[in-house]
């Protein structure tokens, strides 16, 4: 089971969104059969197995064991993940593009990278784990409050020099075998019960 999975499959998107898919996704957080499921969500046996072959064609599920029961076969399924992201690829040509948007200090231009960063990634992400490879990230998150507007103005300025010059000293357009990484820097306004 993966930690998180990027779905950018249309018809997948929509199969987890669905409500009743859901509630089984988060119940398959470890592996369970139909009728322990159908017990827990209180639906038939047989609406359970119709919602776990749907998740299972779309790989949200899968089987991780078989018991046989007398002359039937029980399966046990678990998510394919412990979470899941829907890329805005699985929206196609309307999903979330920062291209698309000229404010660059709008809310809309920044969840339009944020976006983009789900889309990028996921894709990314999927194609190493085919090879057991890693992918180099890097992330930095935290919380800082500003005691005026003018400390923040200052510190945008401080913190986009020093992005800059950094850029400027390892950036080599021209280094062979070199490979490019993008970098996004945003700031908002941190939600009342947001954590430093």
């Amino acid at each position: 089971m993966f930690e998180l999975e990027v779905i950018d499959a249309p018809a997948a998107a929509a199969v987890a969104l669905d409500p009743i898919k859901t509630r089984l996704l988060a119940e398959l957080s470890e592996p369970s059969s139909a009728a322990s499921l159908a017990e827990r969500v209180g639906l038939t046996r047989q609406k359970v197995n119709y919602h776990l072959r749907v998740l299972e064609h779309h790989k949200l599920i899968e089987a991780v064991e078989e018991r046989r029961w007398g002359g039937l076969t029980e399966r046990l399924m678990v998510a394919t993940a412990s979470s899941y992201v829907v890329s805005p690829a699985a929206l196609g040509p309307i999903g979330a593009d920062p291209a698309r948007n000229d404010d660059r200090l709008s809310a809309s231009y920044l969840i339009a990278l944020a976006a983009r960063v789900v889309r990028e990634v996921g894709e990314l992400w999927r194609c190493v784990r085919q090879t057991d490879k890693g992918l180099a990230t890097l992330s930095i998150d935290t919380v800082i409050r500003f005691r005026s507007p003018a400390d923040r103005a200052t510190f945008t300025v401080d913190l986009t020099n020093t992005v800059s010059a950094l850029a400027a000293r390892y950036h080599d357009a021209s280094a062979p075998g070199g490979r490019p990484h993008r970098l996004v820097v945003a700031s908002y306004p941190a939600p009342p019960d947001a954590k430093p």
